[in-house]
C-alpha cells in the first residue's frame, strides 16, 4: 500500500485548538446556498487537487474538505491546496460561519459537523483507527442542508463515506463518487457505490463540470423570491403525475408542488436537459 504522509509532508506538532464557543450567530441566507462535502483518504490529495483546479469559479458554493489525517500534527494541507483554486482555503475552527467561494478543511484528530451554519468541532470518541470522520461530516451536513447538501467521495481505502451519503441521499441531496478506475485507491469509491445510493460515478474533471453546472441551478433557485407556479404549471405538473401513475404505479398527487418541481428540476440538470417545460420555482420553502 502506498504511505499516505505525503499527505502531510512537512507537518509539525499540533497546536491546541480553541473549544466551542456556543451563541455564536450563523450567516444570513446560509441556507439558500449548496455546501459540497468531499471525503477523501489516500490518494485523495491529488485528486483534491486537480477537483479545485478544474472548478469553474464563481459556483456560489462552499466546500468543505474531510481528509483523513495524522491526529498527532497539525495539517500542511491549506498551503498545498490553496494555489490550486481562486477561492479561499483555510482550516476549520469551531463556530466559524460557513462562506460561499471558501474551501475549509478538517483539523487533525478532529470530528467537524455543521450547525446553524457555522462548522462545529468535537474530539472523536473512538480510537484512532475505528474513525470515520466523513461518515459523521457527511450526516449533519445531510441533516442541516437536506436538498442543498451535496457528498463527493473521492480516492481513499476503506468505507468511510458510504454511511454519510446514504444520509445526504435520503435527504434529497446530490451524490457523486469519483470513477474507480481512476481513483489512486479504488476503496472508497467502490464501496459508495454499493450503497446503490450514488447519483452519478464520473471522472475528476466531469465532477467539477457537474458541480459547476448543478451549483448554479441550485443558487438560482435558493435566490428567487416567492412562489413561481401559476394555474399554467400546475395543470402540467398534474400531467406529469397522472402519466406517472398511469405508466408506473407510482402516485405523486400528495407531494407539495415545490418539492416535485425543485426534483424535477435537478433531474433534467443531472440528465443534461436544458428545461424541463416547467416554469422553474423557488427552492425557498417547505419540501
Amino acid at each position: 500500500m502506498k504511505a499516505q504522509s505525503a499527505l502531510q509532508a512537512g507537518t509539525a506538532p499540533r497546536r491546541s485548538r480553541r473549544r466551542s464557543s456556543p451563541g455564536r450567530s450563523s450567516p444570513l441566507g446560509h441556507d439558500r446556498f449548496p455546501i459540497v462535502g468531499l471525503g477523501a483518504s489516500a490518494g485523495g490529495l491529488d485528486a483534491s487537487r486537480r477537483l479545485l483546479a478544474t472548478l469553474p469559479p464563481g459556483t456560489g458554493m462552499a466546500f468543505i474538505l474531510i481528509q483523513h489525517l495524522d491526529p498527532t500534527h497539525a495539517s500542511m494541507m491549506v498551503d498545498l491546496l490553496a494555489g490550486h483554486t481562486p477561492m479561499k482555503v483555510q482550516q476549520a475552527a469551531d463556530g466559524m460561519p460557513i462562506e460561499r467561494e471558501h474551501v475549509y478543511l478538517i483539523p487533525p484528530g478532529s470530528y467537524l459537523s455543521i450547525r446553524a451554519g457555522a462548522l462545529r468541532l468535537s474530539e472523536p470518541l473512538e480510537r484512532h483507527g475505528a474513525r470515520l470522520p466523513i461518515d459523521f461530516f457527511l450526516r449533519s451536513l445531510a441533516e442541516e442542508h437536506g436538498e442543498r447538501a451535496i457528498s463527493v467521495i473521492l480516492s481513499g481505502t476503506g468505507s468511510d463515506g458510504s454511511l454519510g451519503l446514504k444520509a445526504v441521499k435520503e435527504k434529497g441531496g446530490l451524490v457523486i463518487v469519483q470513477d474507480p478506475d481512476e481513483a489512486e485507491y479504488d476503496g472508497m469509491p467502490r464501496s459508495a457505490i454499493l450503497t446503490g445510493a450514488v447519483d452519478l460515478v464520473l471522472p475528476v474533471v466531469k465532477i467539477s463540470e457537474m458541480l459547476s453546472k448543478y451549483g448554479r441551478q441550485m443558487v438560482l433557485n435558493g435566490e428567487r423570491k416567492g412562489p413561481a407556479s401559476d394555474d399554467h404549471s400546475t395543470d402540467r405538473l398534474a400531467e406529469i403525475i397522472n402519466l406517472v401513475r398511469t405508466k408506473t404505479s407510482h402516485d405523486f398527487a400528495r407531494y407539495k408542488p415545490g418539492t416535485l418541481l425543485r426534483r424535477i428540476e435537478r433531474r433534467t440538470v443531472l440528465a443534461g436537459v436544458d428545461d424541463s417545460g416547467l416554469p422553474r420555482h423557488a427552492a425557498a420553502g417547505s419540501r
